[in-house]
């Protein structure tokens, strides 16, 4: 890192460094023109620490940036009024819900992304969306640093800095919470209460949750034992399955060209679907994960989900794919979903690989138009039925009835091209004796009866 002062060490050392900053300052030694740092804020006490701890300790004057991405909170502005209480210079609520539906939640659908098969992704959707704004905010304001509230031990640490070098290489990236010298949560709160920044008085919730349009994630306290059932009170977006109503749920989804347009007949934005789509599945039970996950950083962790909307959209979107693809190109898709879905989780949103993916997903996306019904039930949902003016299901052709066009004559010289390399390589190992796998087939114990 490059400061505008001779001390570059604060950050990286010891509180007690800064006296030697301050003495440096008055002997004027240091240049007191303060640069301007971009800091990824959500109010709580880690980012509200950052904004005290980037002034104190790296002279820098902080501007805010409070993202709006579908999380639950209890109004922005007072966010942005507790930022500028604790000395930042000013404050950005930036509204990103629709250009987060629109330009990021819509390429996971067309791409089916479920990180491990199973985790439809959450913040690794919103940290690049949150990145993009607050390299904006950092040319705005002609900013050298970007900050951010991340420990050393999660994702989104990777993230955030992949997408803001991928982005504008040139910025210099901060991480407080990675680099101050405070051990534990209650020494953190001690320097903020001395330093005068709010601490929370109310017992604090055992979990991490993070949230955003596309679910919420749910971590800590009692769920850190893998053994242990989640409790009931972590749940705020989908209802007990037991609890659920006694009559099924039917949805009609449209998409163009790979996008959800409409929920039963009724056109809306992206941003509205996926809304409406999280009340219908949460009511109906549907949309809870509970999963060990790999983390980049190279341990297991145990994650419980909610993502109703996630999960629903994402079948119906492979329920219609599956009318409108071509078989090898569905084969081929199915691969390169899982290394989009691990290239986002690993923070490469603008990197390379998954550039080129969205490339082949767009095109795949032309032809996915149509409609999907989706059933729902006691904490389940299932695809009932699908149509579209580009199906590749042929009647006459899949039909066992009346009316089969289907030439079957033509299977017999089908399979003798089909199978000609296997029988080819059949015949070699036979005649060389050697052993095939059949001899590993467990046979039939017959019983003598005599």
């Amino acid at each position: 890192m490059h400061f505008s002062y001779p001390y570059t060490q604060v950050a990286h050392n010891s509180y007690s460094k800064i006296c030697i900053y301050a003495a440096n300052a008055a002997k004027g030694l240091i240049v007191m023109t303060k640069e301007k740092v971009i800091l990824a804020y959500s109010g709580g006490l880690d980012t509200s620490c950052c904004i005290k701890w980037l002034q104190v300790a790296m002279n820098l004057d902080v501007i805010a940036v409070v993202g709006e991405v579908g999380q639950e909170h209890d109004g922005l502005e007072k966010v942005k009024a507790k930022a500028l209480r604790m000395g930042a210079i000013d404050c950005i609520v930036a509204d990103m819900r629709d250009d987060f539906a629109d330009n990021f939640l819509t390429k996971a659908i067309a791409a089916n992304a479920m990180y491990e098969n199973k985790y439809p992704l959450l913040s690794a959707l919103s940290r690049p969306a949150i990145a993009k704004y607050l390299v904006q905010a950092a040319h705005t304001y002609g900013a050298k640093y970007v900050a951010h509230g991340c420990t050393g031990k999660g994702n989104d640490q990777v993230r955030f800095e992949n997408s803001i070098a991928m982005l504008d290489p040139t910025l210099t990236i901060l991480a407080p919470v990675r680099d101050w010298e405070f051990n534990t949560r209650p020494q953190e709160m001690e320097w903020a209460a001395a330093h005068g920044v709010e601490v929370p008085t109310t017992k604090a919730s055992p979990y991490s949750i993070d949230d955003n349009l596309f679910g919420r994630a749910i971590e800590c306290g009692i769920l850190e034992d893998p053994w242990a059932e989640p409790p009931a009170d972590i749940y705020t977006m989908t209802v007990d399955p037991q609890d659920a109503p006694d009559a099924p749920e039917y949805v009609d989804i449209d998409f163009e060209q790979g996008v959800p347009v409409a929920i039963n007949g009724k056109k809306m934005s992206m941003k509205d679907i996926v809304m409406d789509m999280n009340e219908i599945a949460g009511r109906n039970g549907y949309g809870r994960i509970d999963m060990v996950e790999n983390r980049l950083v190279g341990l297991k962790s145990r994650e419980v989900y909610e993502c109703p909307a996630a999960l629903a959209l994402i079948m119906a979107h492979k329920g219609l794919e599956d009318l409108c693809l071509e078989r090898e190109v569905l084969h081929a898709k199915l691969d390169l979903e899982q290394k989009w879905a691990v290239s986002v989780y690993y923070g490469e949103w603008f990197g390379p690989l998954k550039q080129a993916i969205d490339a082949f997903m767009a095109n795949t996306q032309q032809c996915v138009t149509g409609t999907v019904k989706l059933k729902f039930y006691k904490g389940n949902c299932t695809v009932v039925g699908r149509k579209s003016e580009y199906s590749l299901y042929n009647p006459s052709l899949a039909t066992y009835s009346e009316g089969d066009t289907f030439n079957h004559k033509a299977a017999a010289g089908f399979l003798e091209i089909n199978g000609l390399s296997a029988r080819n390589w059949a015949a070699n190992r036979a005649k060389m004796g050697a052993l095939n796998d059949s001899t590993s087939v467990c046979q039939p114990h017959i019983i003598d009866e005599d």
